[in-house]
């Protein structure tokens, strides 16, 4: 039998959707504003929230991808550098000694050889290989969804939410500038340094375009270079496209977004390639972290095998 194109949530599920958004819109006005952002969070779960029972159920494995813009979000509330001491040199200097590459000039990070070096071409595959960082594991968790894929799904919606808390607790622990910083202001930390487009800017300005402008002009914090997690989130994709044995062409495809992404953050000057490193650990402990302990845990396997049922019952 055909499922209704169009079967609404009861009262009470609506009012339950509507309350929540409500409460977060006066929470998030009282403490760091309303912004655009937060309609078009908002505006995304109802459209799948209301239609029918299906998209009721991918809402609900789309959830921990809202968690991650609203903790994102919030860390303009108590930023990392009111924690602890912000790294500006220290990490430059790692870099320079670990990955340096000599010149005429003296030995420089693959950052300041790029700023030197850089092509049109580079400049628009680097554009397009940063503008997946987010689309790309929704596309993935969307897809898996769609084929029937729900557990695997759920599995990566989670895991990508613990990849960003495993990379904001890094922030707290280790703020630290990104390279890009260096160039603009030197080796002094400048509280409040607004958003810069670095290199991404060259694909603005070869496309007549203002993506990356707008993008980074709404940084919740500049400081937040280490570990990458624009190196974590489509790697932890791929990881889970070859547990979940996904067609090798969706394995190949997100294997190759991660490479691209690995090149572009050092290639634009957003990240070093130690960071690149530790975002690439950061995808590996938080998969590990939620296969290899949080599913052998009996609370948190019962937690998420709850969480599971709701998303293949036809109760919703």
């Amino acid at each position: 039998m055909k499922r209704p194109l169009f079967s609404p949530p009861t009262f009470r599920q609506s009012a339950w959707c509507i309350g929540l958004w409500l409460l977060f819109y006066v929470i998030a006005y009282l403490f760091v504003g309303l912004m655009p952002a937060h309609f078009v969070i908002t505006a995304s779960f109802v459209l799948f929230f209301f239609p029918n029972r299906e998209s009721r159920k991918l809402a609900l494995v789309l959830i921990p991808f809202v968690l991650f813009a609203i903790s994102y979000d919030w860390m303009r509330v108590y930023p990392n550098y009111m924690v602890n001491p912000i790294d500006v040199q220290n990490i430059y200097e790692t870099e320079k000694a670990l990955f340096g590459i000599p010149a005429a000039s003296g030995v420089l990070t693959a950052n300041e050889y790029f700023l030197q070096h850089h092509w049109p071409f580079l400049d628009f595959l680097s554009g397009l290989f940063y503008l997946c960082w987010v689309p790309a594991p929704m596309l993935f968790c969307i897809g898996a969804f769609l084929v029937g894929k729900r557990t695997l799904s759920l599995k990566y919606a989670i895991v990508f939410l613990l990849v960003n808390w495993i990379g904001f607790i890094g922030y707290y622990i280790h703020p630290a500038a990104p390279p890009w910083y260096v160039m603009h202001y030197g080796f002094t930390p400048v509280l409040d340094t607004p958003g810069e487009v670095a290199g991404l800017g060259r694909f603005d300005e070869l496309l007549g375009v203002n993506i990356f402008n707008g993008i980074y002009c709404h940084s919740s914090n500049v400081f937040a270079a280490v570990p990458s997690l624009h190196a974590a989130y489509v790697f932890s994709a791929f990881l889970y496209a070859v547990i979940g044995r996904c067609p090798r062409w969706v394995q190949c495809l997100l294997g190759l977004i991660s490479a691209g992404i690995w090149f572009a953050a050092v290639y634009t000057s957003h990240h070093y390639i130690i960071d690149v490193l530790l975002g690439i650990v950061t995808a590996l402990v938080g998969v590990a972290l939620f296969e290899l302990v949080l599913l052998r845990w009996e609370p948190t396997r019962k937690a998420f095998e709850r969480y599971s049922s709701f998303v293949k019952t036809e109760s919703i």
